[in-house]
């Protein structure tokens, strides 16, 4: 099967597939017709390039030039145009591309200056082409991850894996081809390209980003026929503020409502916002797993339970296990170890990196995430944290941070939370609160939080020190940047 088939069903400018919207950034809508001819028009011109570079704004031109990357069999490798000088000279260097493919208008910094430019021009044309299919295993995209513990590394995601997790969100998600989607998520990412573009483009169904994130534009396109929505844990905290404020954004609780699937990703949604949206629309969030090496791991099922704190069972194909500091396989599931995961999901490796792949993979090929979890009874995965961020050891307890944190969030004088561990003498560990206060004037006292998380986990969890901030530290998908943190 092809990796976009709807793409390859059309035929002609006036059969259904070919009409059907494809894409909408605001006001330009791409059908299946013109995506086709505008992604053929550039695949012919970057056909038997070894790698391409795609400067990726939010916008449609990102979308074509990705596809026609897809369709040539080229790999396209997505840059964030936030991305600093240093951190973008090693991304060029690493992938080697021969060719960036920029929206007309983009100003490219210096560091692509040295590489051929192809504009990506939406309304261009081509007689049909008939480029063939390459093979599952060939690189379809080359996505750097955050390099949170040295230069971002090339994770190569080859084409079986994308075809076998959107796949499996067909089949957790009950998604079609009547679905479409609404989201403000970056194109330079697995969530927002993989998910939220080829997602619907696999399944023949529309997506409509909203090119930046707002109430307004949530609310608008969900009552204009949107189905699902996805977003990260900071969207949903504006969405859940909006329905708390009696002069909020009219129209967003029917929204919600109204919409088949709201999904929550990239990191944890806290309880607090979770019940907020349910009690305000009825309908729950779902939340799923997933890295850029991997991409879906597990996922609530759109007939399963949402259950805040999880991310539900294992996707289809997808292996999942819980292991030891030492590797041994845990049998207690309520004990906490690192995930590792197995399957089509996975990728091939890291760009020009042997070792750092070897290192993430064992013998047998489970990929080592380096994430810490408990699993339910019935399967679903209760992520804790981050091994190298959010497991504490303290007073000989295994602590994840995220539970902490969630019960620092359901204190009313908590805006927002995050938890660390520091090195202590007596504990090994002492537990520390990052916290923004909902009232920076008269924040609640560290002994107050300490009480407060007491009475709701147990006394070896509570924060021993509180550091108060103006705001926490945040990526471009919202997620905390711990590391930063108490520099």
């Amino acid at each position: 099967m092809p990796l976009l088939p709807a793409l390859q069903d059309v035929s002609g400018p006036t059969g259904r597939a070919a009409s059907r919207e494809a894409v909408r950034f605001g006001a330009l809508s791409l059908s299946y017709g013109r995506l086709a001819a505008a992604s053929d028009a550039l695949a012919g011109r970057v056909a038997g390039a070894g790698r391409v570079a795609v400067w990726a704004t939010p916008t449609a031109e990102t979308v074509v030039a990705v596809v026609a990357a897809l369709r040539a069999g080229v790999p396209a490798v997505p840059v964030n145009p936030r991305t600093g000088a240093r951190e973008l000279a090693h991304i060029v260097a690493d992938s080697a591309p021969s060719v960036v493919l920029a929206g007309a208008a983009d100003v490219l910094p210096a560091a692509l200056a040295g590489l051929e430019r192809l504009d990506v021009d939406t309304a261009a044309a081509a007689p049909a082409a008939a480029f063939p299919e390459p093979s599952p295993d060939s690189p379809a995209l080359v996505v750097y991850t955050s390099g949170t513990t040295g230069p971002p590394k090339g994770a190569i995601l080859p084409r079986r894996a994308i075809a076998a997790s959107l796949d499996a969100l067909e089949d957790a998600w009950r998604w079609t081809g009547d679905d479409v989607l609404v989201h403000a998520l970056p194109l330079f990412h697995v969530h927002g390209l993989v998910l939220g573009v080829l997602g619907p483009l696999r399944r023949g169904g529309s997506v409509r980003h909203l090119g930046r994130f707002s109430v307004e534009g949530v609310t608008g396109e969900l009552l204009s026929g949107g189905t699902m929505l996805f977003g990260v844990p900071t969207m949903y905290h504006r969405l859940a503020e909006a329905l708390a404020d009696p002069a909020g954004s009219p129209g967003l609780t029917e929204a919600l409502a109204g919409a088949r699937l709201l999904v929550s990703g990239s990191a944890a949604l806290p309880v607090r916002d979770h019940e907020r949206i349910a009690a305000a629309t009825g309908r729950r969030v779902i939340e799923r797993y997933g890295m850029t090496e991997t991409l879906m791991n597990t996922g609530v099922r759109a007939d399963g339970e949402a259950r805040p704190g999880t991310v539900g069972p294992p996707l289809r194909g997808v292996g999942l296990r819980l292991v030891e500091e030492d590797g041994t396989v845990l049998e207690d599931p309520a004990a906490i170890g690192e995930i590792q995961v197995r399957g089509p999901n996975l990728f091939t490796g890291y760009l020009n990196r042997p070792d750092a792949t070897a290192a993430a993979l064992t013998e047998d090929g489970w990929f080592r995430t380096g994430d810490m979890a408990t699993l339910d009874a019935d399967g679903y995965v209760r992520i804790v944290g981050r091994k190298a961020t959010d497991l504490i050891k303290s007073g000989g307890y295994k602590i994840g941070a995220g539970e902490i944190e969630n019960a620092l969030l359901d204190h009313p004088g908590v805006r927002e939370a995050a938890v660390t561990g520091e090195p202590d003498t007596d504990l090994g560990e002492r537990i520390v609160a990052w916290v923004v206060a909902a009232e920076p004037g008269s924040p609640p006292s560290a002994e107050d939080l300490a009480a407060h998380v007491t009475g709701l986990l147990a006394p070896h969890k509570r924060p021993r020190t509180v550091r108060y901030l103006d705001a926490l530290p945040r990526n471009d998908l919202g997620k905390i940047m711990k590391r930063a943190l108490g520099r």
